[in-house]
């Protein structure tokens, strides 16, 4: 009985299709000793005998005769040269890695702050991943099953899902603040891919990038984060942030022009209350002005020319009299500033 040559081979890989099933009309009595099996660069090569895995080829050029007769052993038949009824699949698994998954929230997750309280956060980044060549029956076990077909868009979900949940279990017992999330990607990229890792060995697969691009809240809480860091610019005490929220809720009111009356009203408001946080403010400035001023019961008469003066003054402004304590030419002693004599020799001054 002649015997037919086939060539086993998967040739147009497209970038998102990870499992291709070679077409057999005959269910696989076409293949016999003669054939050849070609796997590429990237590729792995799965033979399915009754629903079970009877071996795996790496890159290589193999000929179907009696050099792997041992390695298809499983296959019934096949020291008939495939002349007896069998039913065989061939697979190929696409090993490629597979970059720029896109993974985010679609809802926001929850978190402990520890200075804002709780406080809803989202994020979004890229992920790569490929199929593990060592373990290709279990990816064919877990994901892949019998199909004809298999691409990157069947487990995206799944995979994105996975990612998501270790990384808001990460942030969630990171106990940062918020603000330092951005601070922190690189560090939550590594605790994260380490953790998740073995889940994805489990389905035969390894998780060979991940990426967060950013960590952000939701508008009204981005809002108060600002108001905050405007309050703290302006001081962080709680009487500025008093003054600057009601200077600005009276102006807010004071353009209401449903009622003028209303308007009026909250207009003069406004502009007692602004008068008011004025004048405590200048009053502030006055009490600083005369604090520097030296008080009345601690000024003197200059000796010279009669000017009042400070006690502590070292000449007369109006004069330019030296005031103070000075010293004896002759011995040295020290005298006051208006002796005529030195008290210690008797030395005319």
């Amino acid at each position: 009985m002649a015997l037919f040559r086939t060539n086993i081979e998967w040739n147009n890989m497209s970038k998102d299709e990870m499992v291709y099933k070679f077409p057999l009309k005959n269910s696989g009595r076409e293949i016999n000793r003669n054939s050849t099996l070609t796997v590429r660069e990237s590729q792995v090569a799965v033979f399915v005998h009754k629903g079970e895995i009877a071996d795996i080829f790496t890159p290589g050029i193999y000929k179907l005769d009696t050099e792997i007769v041992p390695i298809l052993s499983k296959l019934s038949a096949w020291k008939y040269a495939f002349q007896t009824p069998i039913t065989l699949d061939v697979y190929f698994v696409n090993t490629v890695q597979f970059t720029n998954c896109q993974w985010g929230t679609k809802n926001p997750f929850i978190m402990r702050d520890p200075e804002f309280g709780t406080i809803r956060v989202r994020g979004f980044g890229s992920y790569a991943f490929r199929v593990d060549p060592d373990n290709v029956d279990k990816f064919l076990k877990e994901l892949f099953g019998t199909s004809s077909t298999f691409r990157t868009a069947d487990i995206k979900e799944f995979l994105k899902s996975l990612l998501i949940s270790y990384i808001s279990d990460a942030i969630g017992e990171s106990k940062i603040s918020v603000v330092d999330l951005a601070g922190n990607t690189v560090e939550f990229n590594t605790i994260v891919r380490s953790k998740v890792q073995e889940k994805f060995k489990e389905l035969g697969l390894i998780l060979t990038n991940l990426v967060i691009e950013n960590m952000s809240v939701p508008d009204e809480v981005e809002k108060a984060l600002d108001e905050r860091s405007k309050y703290g610019i302006l001081g962080g005490s709680t009487d500025v942030m008093m003054k600057v929220a009601a200077a600005e809720a009276m102006k807010e009111a004071a353009k209401n022009p449903g009622n003028p009356m209303m308007g009026a009203g909250v207009g003069i408001g406004a502009g007692v209350g602004i008068g008011s946080m004025m004048a405590e403010a200048m009053k502030g400035m006055n009490n600083n002005s005369n604090s520097s001023q030296a008080p009345a019961d601690n000024l003197i008469a200059c000796p010279s020319c009669g000017a009042k003066i400070s006690a502590n003054a070292k000449f007369c402004p109006e004069c330019g009299k030296a005031l103070g304590s000075k010293f004896c030419p002759e011995c040295g002693a020290k005298i006051s500033g208006n002796a005529k004599f030195c008290p210690e020799c008797g030395k005319k001054l």
